[in-house]
């Protein structure tokens, strides 16, 4: 049984614009440039599969990755490099930091951030913690490191059912966060009695079912794949549900053809390499005429461009020797935050949100199942 949260005073949120379009010529040589400074740099590029397709092909080309942002952080922290540049939204290289401490984490910029994290301010939300402390906090992993630190679960949405299942034989009462739709699909999925935060993404929070209904019947014959951050309405047109790499295994292993898809559409570069020849089309997010604040695809990702990483990779320090096992030991000091591009996170916090973090793998461990999955 699901309960809601008090409602939370609405966000504006501060929409960035975009990157200038580059010429042909400009992008060549921007890539160029990338390329060396990556290797100057001894750094690697990861990017989210929310990012442009040339940003996700370009960590590809580059010896880096394409995936959520867990994924992105557990590839950097057993990569060989000593810098990693996260392109995806801050959140995301707060998780980096926190698994890869002894690395110089890099953002093509620090203003991209995410309307979860947004609408789920530390302090209002410690408080409302605080209220209800006969609750096990489960918050999912698009939040600030500061909130993962506050709960005692961190999931993605491949294993969030799973663990919500754990608790709930358990007797436990979950106040989840910050994503009211994925919390209510867990909620109606698994009966649990959890009392939600009211956050949404605003990418997945714009389809709408009556629209979505309309395409159907102009496809008749393709399968809706739907992320659950996306309302009730839309999750039960789906003829699959999932997390980002869910959904890219159902567009490969399902017989249709044809895939509407409700999701960033960012997931479509990866989702065309895994499926090749099936016809991918926009789930829409909204009825004739409407408009939309995201258009299915996240302002802040957009943010993620050539000259933004081309300038993270040249204000970045220059690489250093990773610390001594035995000096890992000791709480490493926060440095002075030289460069508009790096990402720090306090020792005392990063080892609080590091420990949710952990009891989410090692519980998927006993599953013998690989986490993926969060946005």
């Amino acid at each position: 049984m699901s309960q809601l949260s008090p409602i939370v005073e609405p966000i504006q949120y501060p929409f960035p614009p975009k990157p200038l379009p580059l010429t042909d010529i400009e992008r060549a040589a921007a890539k160029a440039r990338i390329r060396a400074l990556l290797i100057e740099k001894e750094a690697v590029l990861v990017a989210h599969y929310y990012t442009d397709p040339e940003i996700q092909a370009l960590a590809e080309e580059t010896g880096g990755c394409v995936s959520d942002s867990l994924e992105m952080a557990r590839f950097g922290r057993d990569h060989s490099a000593k810098t990693l540049i996260v392109a995806g939204v801050k959140f995301m290289g707060e998780t980096a930091k926190i698994l890869s401490p002894e690395k110089t984490i890099l953002m093509p910029t620090l203003e991209a951030t995410c309307s979860l994290d947004l609408g789920c301010p530390i302090d209002t939300f410690s408080a409302f913690c605080d209220e209800h402390p006969d609750h096990t906090v489960v918050v999912y992993a698009n939040t600030s490191a500061a909130v993962k630190a506050r709960a005692d679960w961190v999931v993605t949405s491949s294993i969030a059912l799973e663990i919500v299942e754990h608790l709930d034989s358990e007797g436990k009462k979950i106040i989840w966060g910050p994503d009211r739709h994925l919390g209510s699909y867990i909620a109606k999925e698994t009966g649990a009695d959890m009392l939600m935060w009211q956050g949404e993404c605003i990418v997945h929070d714009e389809f709408k079912a009556n629209a979505l209904r309309e395409l159907k019947i102009q496809y008749p014959n393709a399968a809706i794949l739907v992320h659950p951050e996306s309302p009730a309405s839309v999750v039960a047109l789906a003829d699959a549900v999932g997390s980002t790499s869910q959904l890219i295994k159902a567009a490969q292993t399902m017989d249709n053809d044809t895939f509407i898809v409700a999701t960033d559409k960012g997931i479509f570069y990866k989702m065309q390499q895994a499926a090749p020849g099936k016809n991918l089309i926009e789930a829409p997010t909204g009825g004739n005429g409407a408009t939309c604040r995201s258009c299915a695809h996240c302002p802040w990702m957009a943010m993620n461009g050539l000259v933004a990483i081309e300038n993270a990779l040249i204000d970045a320090p220059e690489p250093k020797e990773a610390p001594e096992e035995a000096e890992r030991e000791e709480p490493l000091a926060i440095e002075p935050q030289v460069s508009p591009h790096e990402i720090f996170v306090d020792e005392s916090l990063r080892l609080d949100a590091l420990k949710p973090l952990d009891r989410m793998l090692d519980f998927a461990q006993t599953l013998n199942m690989k986490v993926k999955g969060n946005a």
